[in-house]
């Protein structure tokens, strides 16, 4: 029965630490990093991982090759090793990495979808606004537009992080970077009347607490905080009901706030830093599929074309 040794079962909890205090990464990201090196560990079984070489983890990527992984999940395992080697190293643990060299697969390039504004428009309109938590729904949607955050910085959002006087609001992006994202009129208005009207009758038959500078602005039936999970079943029934074909996710609203800005002539330093990108590289994208868009609008609109 393969197992982990105390050893390696110390080192995987001191990498976790390191990387979530040291590193800052996301907890997603530390969370699928820990998992590919505990997969590591138990393939080691009672071969210290520290007394690894080259050719040792090679044969560990020769092995894993048959689970027909994605090349980006390759790519990452292949990261999460080199990362913990880096950190064992750095606790005088190995002497080298001998994941250093490893060679990443090249990850296929796909350009992210979007939504024309039609169909943002389309989904936007087709929210029941009715019922208390239908009118926060229409709220959280318009800010997905408006402000290109992700899902998760939008289900943390608490009562300190916004100033809508200025239009303005702090999110805490990925490694708990923190960024001021700006918020359009129109998004105010919906995110204003939520708070002043809907948010005390979502949760109905549940007190709650007063409000201050921590308590969570988007909150499910039972006065707690909403999670990303609900935000995604709300886009996907209304893309059913209105029989959109293609598959939106709160991440599709991100990609489709950055494209129209690039379309509409923002400069790409402006569309990353309210993106929150470390690199510009990542924001490059936009360009690429905002390209692409033109190309399809010329075909279709030129007549020699």
């Amino acid at each position: 029965m393969m197992g982990l040794n105390a050893n390696s079962k110390q080192d995987l909890e001191d990498f976790k630490t390191y990387i979530l205090a040291e590193k800052n990464f996301s907890k997603h990201t530390a969370k699928a990093y820990c998992s590919d090196i505990l997969s590591y560990l138990v393939w080691m079984d009672d071969t210290s991982c520290e007394n690894v070489n080259f050719s040792k983890v090679r044969e560990y990527l020769h092995f894993i090759q048959k689970f027909n992984y994605k090349k980006t999940t390759i790519a990452r395992k292949i990261a999460s090793i080199r990362t913990f080697y880096k950190f064992l190293y750095r606790e005088r643990k190995v002497d080298s990495n001998p994941a250093m060299n490893l060679i990443t697969p090249k990850r296929p390039k796909s350009l992210p979808k979007f939504l024309t504004q039609q169909e943002i428009e389309l989904i936007l309109n087709n929210v029941k606004i009715e019922t208390p938590a239908g009118y926060r729904n229409r709220a959280i949607l318009e800010l997905l537009w408006a402000t290109g955050m992700r899902v998760s910085e939008l289900s943390n959002l608490n009562f300190g992080d916004l100033n809508l006087e200025n239009n303005e609001i702090r999110v805490f992006g990925k490694g708990a970077k923190e960024r001021i994202i700006l918020v359009s009129n129109r998004a105010k208005t919906y995110l204003e009347r939520y708070i002043n009207s809907a948010r005390v009758l979502i949760a109905k038959g549940y007190k709650l607490e007063d409000i201050n500078e921590n308590s969570p602005v988007f909150i499910n039936n039972t006065g707690y905080r909403l999670q990303t999970k609900t935000i995604r079943n709300v886009i996907n029934e209304i893309v059913e009901k209105i029989e959109l074909p293609k598959k939106v996710t709160p991440h599709v609203f991100r990609h489709s706030f950055a494209t129209h800005l690039i379309e509409n002539g923002a400069d790409l330093r402006v569309v990353q830093e309210l993106l929150g990108h470390a690199s510009i590289s990542n924001t490059q994208i936009y360009t690429h599929i905002s390209m692409q868009h033109m190309k399809e609008v010329y075909n279709e609109s030129h007549p020699r074309a």
